[in-house]
């Protein structure tokens, strides 16, 4: 059994900027997904967790069969039991997939050569590479690249595997091929997956929290999340002109194009003039929250 428990963090950075401003969680074996727009401090929260960066103050304690392990206070240790794709990583263009991941699994201390040659080819299998294993990694497809990525962050059989942004500019197709071998990875171990994509969380997650400005706003699981804005979320088809009418005392959370028309939505404890009210979704949710119409 592992579980991951953040108390407490926080971070302010020499510009006066708190990227992380009082953050707990509780985390359990499985997906766990990790919402906030841009500058909400959730890379801030990867790097800490991946023992890049320290904080102020606060800690997170994994625990893997009941032995407690200060990731913090322990980085050596933490290392050996963590797997982490960042948002952003480079590779050696030059280098071939099965060498490369070879060298990497060297680094994590798989010397025995036939030992390391099992384990490369088994995760290239995994993440279903095998069959581009002599390419050099310099031609891979941005799906391919993150695909590798997770490849590199299983070597040594992780307890906690931390996921910044994994889906970001990649296609439909792409993103769904990630999206099934993210759903293999929770079975033991604590994934955290951070994104500002709602459809990643709401397709992988059992559990998710949304960030912002630092601070947890929500957390639960994707269906109580919408639960809780059921009856207050309203919807209107309006022209431009009455977009711009608007009263903007209005808890407008956002305006989207449905066959070609503008649509409000607003949070509202009852429908305001010409509103109907209208199923929440979990992007709903998103947008209640990050722009402050809604508090859980």
């Amino acid at each position: 059994m592992t579980s991951l428990a953040i108390r407490n963090l926080t971070k302010t950075y020499p510009n006066g900027v708190r990227a992380l401003d009082d953050v707990s969680l509780e985390l359990g074996a499985g997906m766990f997904g990790l919402l906030g727009p841009n500058g909400a401090g959730k890379s801030t929260l990867m790097r800490t967790l991946a023992t890049l960066q320290d904080v102020d103050a606060g800690s997170a304690v994994l625990s893997v069969d009941g032995a407690p392990l200060d990731l913090l206070a322990d980085k050596e240790r933490a290392r050996r039991v963590l797997g982490y794709l960042p948002q952003d990583f480079g590779l050696s263009p030059k280098a071939r997939a099965q060498d490369l991941l070879g060298t990497f699994a060297v680094l994590e201390g798989l010397v025995d050569r036939a030992a390391r040659r099992q384990v490369v080819d088994a995760l290239l299998h995994k993440v279903n590479l095998w069959d581009a294993r002599r390419q050099a990694v310099g031609t891979f497809s941005g799906g391919m690249r993150r695909r590798f990525g997770i490849a590199v962050a299983l070597l040594g059989n992780p307890r906690l595997i931390v996921v910044d942004e994994p889906t970001a500019g990649l296609d439909p197709a792409e993103r769904a091929r990630f999206h099934h071998l993210l759903a293999e990875l929770g079975e033991d171990a604590v994934v955290l997956l951070s994104t500002h994509i709602v459809d990643d969380v709401l397709n992988l997650c059992p559990r998710m929290a949304i960030l912002h400005q630092g601070r947890v706003r929500l957390v639960g699981s994707p269906d109580e999340a919408r639960e809780g804005l059921r009856g207050r979320l309203f919807a209107r088809t309006v022209t431009r002109a009455e977009q711009e009418a608007l009263d903007p005392a209005l808890g407008v959370i956002s305006t989207r194009l449905v066959a070609g028309r503008l649509e409000v939505r607003v949070v509202a404890d009852a429908a305001p003039a010409g509103f109907h009210p209208v199923e929440p979704s979990l992007e709903d949710v998103y947008f209640a929250v990050t722009t402050g119409r809604w508090t859980p």
